[in-house]
């Protein structure tokens, strides 16, 4: 059984209910199909053995969630959080004050990475939760039943699975290491911000004259900041394969922008005619700025990587550890590539892995 809560005194009345409770249990489901930022749609809470459902468009701020959440002595359980936490931005900017997520717990603990809450739950206590309303409109209004149900089940096993986690994290040494993740998560969703040198990702440039690359990363820190503005998705206005032709092939005229770029959805008069500025403006300080895109790698640090790679797998066959939770490829890419050590691999995994892959660079 869940409580329906859409008003600020009836939220308020419930967390005042459970006042004493020190574990909360959160989901949310949001809608991101037309637009940048997610809508928050609902907010699943569990805490003892209640389950409300608030719902998040009526209630507008949830001041008495935020303020369980943002207090120290309470533990905001989540499962998978950093879309969640996006989610609720709105609510707490800052987030929880303490979180544990079980998805990343379960990978320290040798359960598996990337486990989704479902087959946590089977894998934990054997019971199998639907998955039909995955895809629903959590938008509409009223749920309908079966969507009610499903988003109940979302949190009615969190406090459970963190009771069991926290106790072998205890037991294996590595409550810390899980603190640190969900900190690092918390951080990177409230200082979230736009990369100034985006054309770093597209390899395929690497070989460009620099006066394209430049176009290139105008046209991709347009795309943010006017997906943000606009509330658009990004590749609404300018997806990968029309920002590299733009630069690469730089329209002569508002004509040919056009044709070339009319299938894309939200690209309207307005924003083709600020494209067609940042493809036509002189030269300027922050173009100096612009970062030449590294080239693909040669056969000597593609060596380097898979050595690198063998190696983590051997300290993550020590520890019981999935590689992908202990170090990703893409950040073995970065170290060689930027020949520095990478601010995702500080903390606990320095001391692992430092000493080991530093002597693997080419």
């Amino acid at each position: 059984m869940h409580q329906w809560i859409d008003s600020t005194a009836a939220l308020g009345a419930w967390m005042g209910k459970h006042a004493a409770a020190t574990v909360v249990a959160l989901d949310t489901e949001f809608m991101r199909v037309s637009t940048f930022a997610p809508i928050l749609a609902l907010v699943q809470v569990k805490i003892g053995d209640e389950v409300a459902l608030l719902d998040s468009p009526q209630l507008g701020e949830h001041a008495a969630l935020a303020a369980s959440l943002a207090d120290p002595s309470h533990v905001c359980v989540m499962h998978s959080a950093s879309e969640d936490l996006e989610a609720l931005a709105g609510i707490v900017p800052a987030g929880p004050a303490v979180l544990f997520d079980t998805q990343i717990a379960a990978a320290m603990a040798g359960l598996g990475f990337g486990l989704s809450y479902q087959k946590l739950v089977a894998h934990l206590f054997g019971v199998e939760l639907p998955k039909s309303e995955t895809r629903s409109d959590w938008l509409q209004r009223p749920l309908s039943a079966a969507q009610l149900d499903y988003a109940a089940q979302d949190v009615v096993w969190l406090p459970q699975i963190h009771a069991r986690l926290a106790d072998t994290l205890e037991s294996l040494g590595r409550s810390a290491w899980l603190a640190e993740d969900c900190r690092r998560m918390i951080e990177r969703v409230r200082t979230a911000a736009p990369d100034s040198q985006p054309q770093r990702a597209f390899r395929s440039a690497a070989e460009w004259p620099r006066e394209n690359q430049i176009l290139l990363r105008r046209l991709l820190r347009w795309r943010e900041s006017a997906a943000r503005r606009y509330d658009k998705p990004r590749s609404w206005l300018l997806d990968d394969a029309h920002a590299l032709d733009l630069a690469q092939r730089p329209p002569l005229d508002a004509n040919a922008l056009f044709e070339r770029t009319k299938g894309l959805r939200a690209l309207r008069s307005a924003q083709r005619t600020e494209v067609l500025e940042r493809l036509q403006a002189p030269a300027d300080a922050d173009d100096d700025a612009t970062v030449a895109v590294p080239p693909p790698m040669n056969s000597n640090e593609k060596r380097a990587v898979a050595a690198m790679k063998d190696a983590v797998a051997a300290v993550a066959q020590e520890l019981d550890l999935p590689e992908g939770l202990l170090c990703p490829r893409r950040h073995l890419e970065a170290f060689i590539t930027d020949r520095a050590w990478p601010a995702a691999l500080e903390g606990w995994r320095k001391p692992l892995l430092f000493e080991r892959l530093q002597a693997l660079c080419p």
